[in-house]
Protein backbone atom coordinates (compact mmCIF):
# COMPACT_ATOMS: atom_id res chain seq x y z
CA UNK A 1 0.00 0.00 0.00
CA UNK A 2 1.12 3.65 -0.96
CA UNK A 3 0.72 6.23 1.06
CA UNK A 4 1.24 10.10 0.21
CA UNK A 5 1.86 12.83 2.13
CA UNK A 6 -0.86 15.71 1.99
CA UNK A 7 0.20 18.87 0.89
CA UNK A 8 -1.06 22.09 2.05
CA UNK A 9 -1.23 25.51 -0.11
CA UNK A 10 -2.16 28.78 -0.12
CA UNK A 11 -4.03 31.00 -2.81
CA UNK A 12 -5.50 34.69 -2.31
CA UNK A 13 -9.22 34.41 -3.37
CA UNK A 14 -11.21 37.55 -5.03
CA UNK A 15 -14.89 38.09 -3.68
CA UNK A 16 -16.55 40.00 -6.32
CA UNK A 17 -19.77 41.33 -4.84
CA UNK A 18 -22.92 40.79 -7.74
CA UNK A 19 -25.31 43.44 -8.54
CA UNK A 20 -27.86 41.07 -8.43
CA UNK A 21 -26.95 39.18 -5.26
CA UNK A 22 -24.37 36.69 -4.13
CA UNK A 23 -20.29 37.01 -4.77
CA UNK A 24 -18.17 35.99 -7.94
CA UNK A 25 -15.10 33.68 -6.44
CA UNK A 26 -11.72 34.10 -8.23
CA UNK A 27 -8.43 32.51 -7.82
CA UNK A 28 -6.08 34.63 -9.67
CA UNK A 29 -2.90 32.08 -9.14
CA UNK A 30 -4.90 29.14 -10.86
CA UNK A 31 -7.08 30.62 -13.82
CA UNK A 32 -10.40 29.41 -14.96
CA UNK A 33 -10.99 28.35 -11.46
CA UNK A 34 -13.92 30.52 -10.56
CA UNK A 35 -17.61 29.93 -8.29
CA UNK A 36 -19.93 31.28 -6.60
CA UNK A 37 -21.47 32.18 -3.26
CA UNK A 38 -24.77 33.31 -1.83
CA UNK A 39 -22.34 34.85 1.21
CA UNK A 40 -18.74 35.69 1.96
CA UNK A 41 -18.51 32.38 3.88
CA UNK A 42 -20.57 30.08 1.22
CA UNK A 43 -18.29 31.79 -1.21
CA UNK A 44 -14.77 31.15 0.53
CA UNK A 45 -16.34 26.81 1.21
CA UNK A 46 -17.16 26.97 -2.16
CA UNK A 47 -13.75 28.40 -3.24
CA UNK A 48 -11.78 25.66 -0.98
CA UNK A 49 -13.95 23.15 -3.02
CA UNK A 50 -12.94 24.54 -6.57
CA UNK A 51 -9.49 24.64 -5.47
CA UNK A 52 -9.25 21.32 -4.26
CA UNK A 53 -10.89 20.23 -7.59
CA UNK A 54 -8.31 22.40 -9.62
CA UNK A 55 -5.50 20.97 -7.43
CA UNK A 56 -6.57 17.42 -8.29
CA UNK A 57 -6.68 17.67 -11.92
CA UNK A 58 -3.42 19.21 -12.08
CA UNK A 59 -2.16 16.68 -10.01
CA UNK A 60 -3.45 14.23 -12.37
CA UNK A 61 -1.87 16.05 -15.56
CA UNK A 62 1.70 15.98 -13.56
CA UNK A 63 1.37 19.95 -13.67
CA UNK A 64 3.72 22.20 -11.31
CA UNK A 65 1.41 23.76 -8.40
CA UNK A 66 2.64 27.04 -7.32
CA UNK A 67 0.41 28.66 -4.48
CA UNK A 68 0.35 31.93 -2.82
CA UNK A 69 2.58 31.50 -0.10
CA UNK A 70 5.31 33.93 -0.61
CA UNK A 71 3.37 36.21 -2.79
CA UNK A 72 3.43 40.00 -1.96
CA UNK A 73 0.66 41.84 -2.26
CA UNK A 74 0.54 45.80 -2.86
CA UNK A 75 -2.83 47.98 -3.94
CA UNK A 76 -2.39 50.62 -6.43
CA UNK A 77 -4.98 53.33 -6.69
CA UNK A 78 -5.11 55.65 -10.04
CA UNK A 79 -7.10 58.53 -11.05
CA UNK A 80 -7.89 58.57 -14.53
CA UNK A 81 -9.76 62.14 -15.77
Amino acid sequence: MVYYRAMSYTFRIILRPEPEGGYTVMVPSLPGCVTYGETPEEAERMAQDAIEGCLAVMKEEGEEIMDDSTLLEKRVQVAVA
